[in-house]
């Protein structure tokens, strides 16, 4: 295997075109937080980096039965890659991105454990059971909380509410791709969740800040009703819908902090536009 094929294989494996999606979630959680040091914010990035591609490492590894069934393109089935080294490469970030964010405090190291563990827990189990979509949930959330911990203020109300709001769209996204390789049948009543942050920007956002949640938030619902479009007609693209949607949780992440200045848009924007891209090159689920 040359080398670009082997980039390419550890590219794939760690889904790396959603990883601005993890810096939007960083950056939202940090300024409910309070922000300040912004050395403290690379760290946190880091960290989070690490642990967000070490897990999907191990989502692979965990994977790799029922890969070898429903998607042979993966990287282990196809033999791109062996499983002992996602294995070894999956744990390795995932120490190292705690190891990175224990420094920041007790609090964020705490959270940043339960957020391995998390993290791990939903790679074990996520195909046997139904509920696994919340599990993801409960990943972003948490993030979003060890973000918000690690800034001046720390976890704050609305940064509590925030993080569930975003959980609620990631359960909505989730329940759609735990149906990408079976082809059942999709309910509509998830999709629901997805408009969750909406409902939360529009109900903290007043004053000068509300014209532009409410710029954001149509950005956020015409994005997502154009990546569902994709499953409500045939024939149906499960994976383009899922795709889409991720790209949506920078959009969600800037609602949570609409009152912010016009440069923290602009790199909301620039975040988007990078999980765009990257899509073009490495697959996002």
């Amino acid at each position: 295997m040359n080398p670009p094929s082997t980039l390419r294989t550890l590219l794939v494996l760690g889904r790396v075109s959603n990883v601005p999606t993890v810096w939007s979630n960083c950056l939202a959680g940090w300024l409910l937080g309070g922000g300040d040091q912004w050395l403290r914010f690379a760290l946190l990035c880091a960290g989070a980096t690490l642990l967000y591609v070490g897990g999907m490492y191990l989502n692979d590894a965990f994977d790799a039965a029922f890969d070898a069934q429903h998607r042979r393109e993966r990287p282990i089935p196809s033999g791109a890659i062996a499983p002992k080294t996602v294995w070894q490469i999956g744990i390795f970030l995932l120490v190292g991105g705690i190891a990175l964010l224990v420094p920041l405090g007790f609090t964020t190291a705490f959270l940043s454990i339960l957020l391995a563990a998390s993290i791990l827990v939903y790679d074990a189990v996520h195909k046997l059971i139904t509920f696994s979509p919340l599990l993801m949930a409960l990943c972003r959330l948490l993030l979003y909380l060890t973000a918000a911990s690690a800034a001046v203020t720390g976890v704050t109300g609305l940064a509590m509410w925030s993080a569930l709001a975003l959980a609620c769209y990631i359960m909505g996204l989730s329940y759609l791709a735990r149906k990408e390789a079976t082809g059942v049948i999709i309910q509509r009543w998830p999709q629901l969740l997805l408009a969750v942050p909406v409902l939360l920007a529009l109900l903290v956002n007043d004053g000068s800040s509300r014209e532009t949640a409410l710029l954001a938030a149509a950005i956020l619902v015409l994005w997502a009703l154009r990546s569902l479009r994709s499953i409500w007609t045939e024939p149906r693209n499960v994976s383009r819908a899922v795709s889409g949607l991720l790209a949506g949780i920078v959009w969600v992440d800037f609602l949570a902090v609409a009152d912010q200045p016009r440069v923290i848009g602009a790199a909301f924007i620039a975040f988007f536009l990078l999980a765009l891209g990257f899509q073009r090159f490495v697959p996002a689920t």
